[in-house]
């Protein structure tokens, strides 16, 4: 499992641009004005050969202000689930009496604890960091996470003691994760499908607490299974033993190769629906569709479920859609073919010379749109990666192709090369021209 790091510290320290950094996304919202950020915020990160989950937190404060105790117990939370902690503190601002009380806090937590100490750019870096000294952690890090400065010593001090994640080969297990809403039939399917009562199911929301694994054969093959638990709005999650669902969830998809969306179709596709698929797309990850409990349904709602697949979640890739009844065994004889071709899909090798006839084709029927007069000239490409396929494509003026027409590219190979269920990523390189000066 990927280890999980919280970013913790007083109101504005700059938790959030960090985290950002780390996550090379924008996901969380940045802003001069303290306490923009209250919930917790996760992400994954990859630095070199080795993979981690950021959680982006609230500011600590302690003016006991209207949203001050339910942001501490949302830290409580973050640093609960953390294998780590990153402790932010302000170069500028110096040492606070709110930095002495949360490291307090944090000793308490037995975690280990790094101090970056942050917007330090252009500050002597010794004299940035020696008062940080006392807090007790050892020797802090002078940072500057807008500018970049000082945070890949930091990670590589919080991943020290970390392996690197090895690349699953192909005759390695592949591994399905269910996934979903709680009480949507995660666990009831994952009993049909491993033919027996492996996993406690209950009516009550939330009942599967954690992750849990069970081994399979099928077609000949091991697989492993993986029922997690529910993940819920933040503001529904609460009390001891729900806390580490989200993290857990997270973490059993990152480490899965193929999710299995499981959704309601007793309920509407809702938010939160949504924000699942997006971490699972965000992922990179292999992906099935399960409709549950279609049997509930007559023709025209199911009409409507189908509508609402397309209309809500139409970020995920082109993928199978099974409409099941995990309680009464109805297709679900289909999930676990379709998660192995999801598999296979997602670990597929491609030729080079075929890739580039294919890029040929893609431009030929539809080439790239001008951009100030010029349009880009896609020249050959070749794979890079899988799990999900990475496709880099080598060009002169890549960097005016919109967005859309890379989403054109990686349909177009997905439909030449059969990937169904597999995001495609495209990356643009700008070939070199032999003839520039140096």
């Amino acid at each position: 499992m990927l280890p999980v790091f919280a970013l913790v510290g007083r109101p504005n320290v700059g938790k959030s641009t960090l985290f950002n950094r780390l996550t090379r996304s924008r996901d969380a919202i940045v802003h001069d004005l303290p306490g923009v950020t209250r919930d917790r915020l996760y992400g994954k990160c990859r630095r070199g050969d080795k993979s981690f989950l950021a959680v982006d937190t609230g500011g600590i404060a302690f003016d006991l202000g209207e949203f001050d105790a339910p942001i501490r117990r949302q830290v409580e939370t973050a640093v609960d689930e953390a294998d780590g902690i990153v402790l932010l503190v302000d170069a500028r601002a110096g040492l606070t009496p709110a930095d002495h009380s949360i490291a307090m806090q944090l000793r308490r937590s037995g975690a280990p604890v790094w101090v970056a100490v942050n917007k330090s750019e252009q500050l002597e870096t010794e004299l940035a960091v020696a008062e940080f000294q006392e807090l007790g952690f050892g020797p802090p890090v002078a940072i500057s996470a807008r500018e970049g400065d000082g945070v890949a010593e930091l990670t590589q001090a919080m991943l020290r003691d970390y392996p690197a994640v090895e690349p699953v080969a192909d005759d390695e297990i592949p591994t399905i994760a269910l996934a979903g809403r709680p009480n949507v039939g995660k666990s009831t399917l994952a009993n049909k499908l491993a033919k027996s009562a492996r996993v406690v199911v209950g009516a009550t929301p939330g009942t599967t607490r954690d992750s849990v694994s069970i081994p399979l054969r099928f077609a000949g093959r091991d697989l492993a299974l993986i029922d997690t638990a529910g993940v819920r709005r933040k503001a529904r999650v609460d009390g001891a033993l729900e806390k580490f669902s989200v993290v857990k969830t997270l973490q059993a998809m990152a480490a899965a190769n193929v999710v299995v969306l499981v959704l309601d179709a007793a309920g509407e596709i809702g938010a939160q629906d949504a924000a699942i698929a997006g971490m699972i797309a965000d992922l990179g990850r292999a992906l099935v569709v399960a409709v549950n409990k279609w049997d509930c349904l007559d023709n025209y709602r199911r009409g409507q479920i189908r509508a609402e697949l397309a209309r809500k979640l139409p970020f995920l890739p082109d993928c199978e859609k099974l409409f099941i009844s995990a309680l009464r065994g109805m297709n679900v004889g289909a999930v676990l073919p379709a998660a192995v071709r999801a598999y296979a899909a997602a670990y597929a090798d491609i030729a080079t010379s075929s890739l580039n006839q294919t890029l040929a084709a893609a431009v030929a029927q539809t080439p790239p749109p001008r951009v100030h007069g010029h349009a880009a000239r896609l020249k050959f490409a070749h794979q890079a990666g899988k799990n999900p396929p990475v496709i880099v494509v080598h060009g002169s003026r890549v960097e005016n192709l919109p967005p859309n027409y890379r989403r054109y590219l990686a349909r177009f190979f997905a439909r030449k090369y059969r990937l169904q269920g597999t995001p495609i990523r495209i990356v643009l390189r700008s070939a070199a021209n032999p003839f520039a000066p140096n």
